[in-house]
């Protein structure tokens, strides 16, 4: 087996798009910190995040020994007033400078943060599917790869959305295993159900008494992720062996983006988020030493 492509993602450091999210660390740290524990990409971030500029950006992440390998978008696709094609515009231009393919879409509810959703009607959906056909196709002419990341507090959380989806477009997924977890859907066997549309991983491990109370109303999606919500792979309640292993044997060689979101409060006094995202890697890379990877049943 090949070894697996490990890359990071700035919101395992608390960088974030949502205004008032906590903290936010420098590039400088987040990716000397990425490239420290052996991290070998990074998707950008938010807006704002890394240079705009494509030869400051690719010279930045040269600096750190990285790459880029996508970005994270949550574009408005339900509105049937708005045309989501002019939001991917600045994303896949940056992507496309920095050598990288994949665009990570999210349906936006379009409020701000993750907290709270509205429902769609029939009419809605028959839009956000036809959008993410329409960004797909407009993604696959700049040579990038668009998926589409279920997320918590967005139009495609929960596994009856996730399943919309699946069957009203041709758009591939970003596996991404908290929030699906935490929507309702199980993620090792929506990677053994449908490998064939999974074309990017996002890997999170999660307490899974804490999203039981985002799924009951009990806690917001932002508290809970305050509140340790997710773990480092291998402490909390997903199958990440189980993940890792069905994705491999199907032939996945896309991504695996460490992703476990968190909040910070002010500038790390010790070692900060990069103790857990140091423990997660040696779990990714300990899995893949030893598992057998094996096709998943017919």
């Amino acid at each position: 087996m090949k070894i697996p492509k490990i890359a990071g993602a700035p919101i395992s450091w608390g960088v974030c798009e949502v205004p008032g999210w906590g903290h936010q660390l420098t590039p400088q740290h987040v990716l000397a910190e990425m490239r420290d524990v052996g991290l070998a990409a990074t998707e950008l971030g938010p807006a704002g995040f890394l240079p705009s500029d494509p030869d400051e950006l690719s010279a930045l992440l040269d600096s750190y020994g990285l790459s880029c390998v996508g970005t994270f978008a949550p574009v408005l696709l339900h509105d049937s007033g708005h045309d989501p094609l002019p939001d991917i515009a600045g994303p896949l231009d940056a992507l496309v400078a920095c050598g990288a393919n994949v665009l990570v879409l999210a349906a936006a509810t379009g409020t701000d943060g993750y907290d709270a959703r509205p429902t769609l009607d029939d009419r809605q959906w028959a839009t956000l599917l036809a959008n993410l056909d329409r960004l797909g196709a407009a993604a696959a002419e700049k040579g990038v790869l668009a998926v589409l990341h279920p997320h918590v507090g967005t139009m495609v959380e929960t596994r009856g959305d996730v399943d919309r989806v699946l069957t009203g477009s041709q758009i591939e997924l970003c596996l991404d295993t908290g929030h699906l977890l935490i929507g309702g859907t199980d993620p090792l066997q929506l990677a053994r159900e449908v490998p064939g549309r999974i074309a990017h991983a996002h890997l999170k491990d999660v307490d899974a008494a804490l999203a039981a109370r985002v799924q009951a109303g009990e806690l917001t999606y932002t508290k809970a992720v305050r509140d340790g919500m997710y773990t480092p792979l291998g402490g909390g309640d997903v199958d990440i062996a189980g993940i890792v292993t069905a994705l491999r044997g199907n032939g996945f060689d896309g991504w695996f983006v460490m992703e476990q979101d968190t909040v910070l409060d002010g500038e790390p006094t010790d070692e900060g988020p990069v103790r857990d995202m140091r423990s997660s890697v040696a779990y990714l890379r300990s899995i893949c030493q030893s598992a057998v990877p094996a096709p998943a049943p017919a």
